[in-house]
């Protein structure tokens, strides 16, 4: 029987590729403290629990009439950005796939009643909420699977949709880790205020009212209360959260839903990318399970 062993809500945001010198000159000469926590993270949390396949929830991959989950038997190529080209630029990844395990998720979710998808095309276009992640926490012995966004979903399909992912997993034999990769309040300043937030400090968060809608989510999670996070989905849509927080929502469906309890632990600083809310969270696996 497969479990999943391990969950983390990631940060990707560019700034973790640029050169450290780059990183600096941005941030008012401090290194940005999402670089060092991934690299804790793989250290200190991955290479232990060495899980056989990773399953990332990706923000940027929008769908539109169903959730698509990658079942290739590996990817492979260089990765340029068409959103910041001149800052991630040709990145290379390889990295193997879990053909079986992305059919099942697919079959599961529809038979939940969620149309979900397996497609394995050569050409399906590859996103930086996986290439940036990647890059630090993927190694050669892990297989990696990819849900997308689907867009004209509503909070209750993404978490049936996580909680296919979970049966998935469970009817079969592989140890599974989930990432979200994404984001929490998400408005950029305009283009021509940007260069004066470009640094880390949260006090550059767009609105003083997304950063305590965040912070107020981020004690929820420490305090394992994932049910306060999911009822407040009303009011927190009003700071725009990254890919709708369905990256959150697919991966706390997986969890349990709103009978999670897992506490989660910080990897990073809450930090400010060009007024987006980031930080990297982690939740161990309860001993008594997800739902305990």
């Amino acid at each position: 029987m497969g479990e999943i062993i391990g969950a983390g809500f990631l940060a990707h945001v560019p700034p973790i590729m640029m050169t450290k010198e780059e990183r600096l000159e941005l941030n008012e000469g401090k290194e940005i403290s999402l670089v060092p926590g991934l690299e804790r993270l793989r250290g200190e949390v991955l290479d232990a629990l060495k899980p056989d396949v990773v399953i990332l929830f990706d923000t940027h991959w929008f769908t539109t009439v169903e959730f698509v989950v990658t079942s290739h038997a590996r990817r492979s190529g260089k990765y340029t950005s068409e959103e910041l080209p001149r800052g991630m630029r040709q990145i290379p990844y390889d990295f193997t796939g879990d053909p079986e395990l992305a059919q099942s998720i697919a079959e599961t979710g529809t038979a939940a009643g969620v149309r979900c998808t397996a497609i394995d095309d050569p050409y399906l276009p590859i996103h930086y909420p996986t290439i940036n992640l990647a890059h630090y926490l993927h190694r050669a012995d892990e297989r990696w699977v990819v849900m997308g966004t689907c867009q004209t979903a509503e909070d209750d399909q993404f978490l049936t949709v996580g909680a296919a992912v979970a049966r998935a997993v469970h009817a079969g034999d592989r140890r599974a880790v989930l990432i979200a990769s994404g984001g929490m309040s998400h408005t950029f300043w305009p283009l021509r205020l940007l260069p004066q937030h470009e640094a880390s400090d949260p006090v550059h968060i767009r609105t003083p009212e997304a950063r305590a809608a965040d912070e107020q989510r981020l004690a929820w999670w420490e305090a394992g209360d994932h049910a306060a996070v999911i009822d407040g989905m009303d009011e927190y849509r009003a700071h725009k959260p990254e890919g709708f927080f369905g990256h959150y929502l697919m991966m706390i469906g997986a969890l349990g839903g709103r009978a999670c309890s897992a506490p989660g632990r910080r990897f990073s600083d809450y930090e400010s990318t060009t007024g987006t809310g980031q930080v990297h969270i982690w939740f161990d696996r309860p001993e008594a399970g997800w739902t305990g």
